[in-house]
């Protein structure tokens, strides 16, 4: 069966290296990025690596216009549909304390956009009885912590959106995996203090293939990562709330 799938935040380095494993399996590839530019530059090393096909579309998590046109183009795609939502931004919290506007854009970038998004396109999914969607949480959805409680709210969102939507799709023979990495070398963290056991985006992207294979429900990647968050969800809040991390 053909597998089309659809990479949202195509030109973040986690989107980068799982757009590499889906054209190394024969994908047909659709980038949609807000930077459309950079999109179409990682289009001709894709269909070397393989793909049945690769191209670039615009796409804006605050911009709802840039929706429609991408998936439209994928009901134009015969086979199955799939989805691996890679969007987000993270400014720090003293960013966001300066201004509390930004709080309105993590929101949009890390929860409600990819989620409008993937309402649009979820009856082409259930139509097809087919498809996997991919969504990148975050391990800082499991906690609310004082260094990014507001990435970790939206992240946190997200993650129970995923839930929902894992319990309508599979009702119709499709999936959905919750990926949450630990910290990553992505251009998100680069410069962010106290990050440890940093782990590549090609470990990563491994790690979101072999998911999606095996059809599991939640991932922390590295898997280290269930076994340190296990942890600070068992502190209780009278400690926590005193714990600077």
């Amino acid at each position: 069966m053909t597998q089309t799938w659809i990479i949202l935040g195509a030109t973040s380095s986690m989107a980068r290296a799982y757009a590499r494993e889906m054209a190394e399996a024969g994908a047909t590839l659709v980038l949609a990025a807000r930077d459309i530019d950079e999109a179409r530059r990682m289009v001709p090393d894709l269909t070397a690596r393989g793909a049945a096909e690769a191209s670039a579309m615009r796409f804006d998590a605050r911009d709802p216009s840039t929706f429609g046109p991408i998936v439209d183009r994928v009901e134009a795609e015969p086979g199955e549909i799939n989805v691996a939502v890679f969007v987000g931004s993270m400014p720090s919290q003293a960013e966001i304390d300066a201004d509390p506007g930004l709080i309105e854009r993590v929101t949009l970038d890390n929860f409600t956009g990819p989620a409008q998004f993937l309402a649009r396109v979820m009856p082409v999914m259930e139509a097809r009885a087919s498809g996997t969607v991919v969504g990148v949480s975050s391990v800082a959805g499991d906690r609310g912590r004082i260094g990014n409680y507001v990435y970790g709210a939206a992240k946190a969102g997200f993650s129970t959106y995923l839930s929902g939507l894992r319990n309508r799709l599979t009702r119709a023979g499709g999936h959905v995996v919750t990926v949450k990495p630990g910290f990553t070398d992505t251009s998100m963290t680069w410069g962010v203090e106290g990050m440890f056991l940093v782990a590549s985006p090609e470990k990563v992207a491994r790690d979101i293939a072999r998911a999606v294979k095996k059809r599991r429900n939640v991932i922390y990647t590295p898997g280290f990562w269930w076994v340190i968050m296990t942890i600070i969800k068992l502190v209780p809040e009278r400690i926590f709330k005193k714990l600077s991390i």
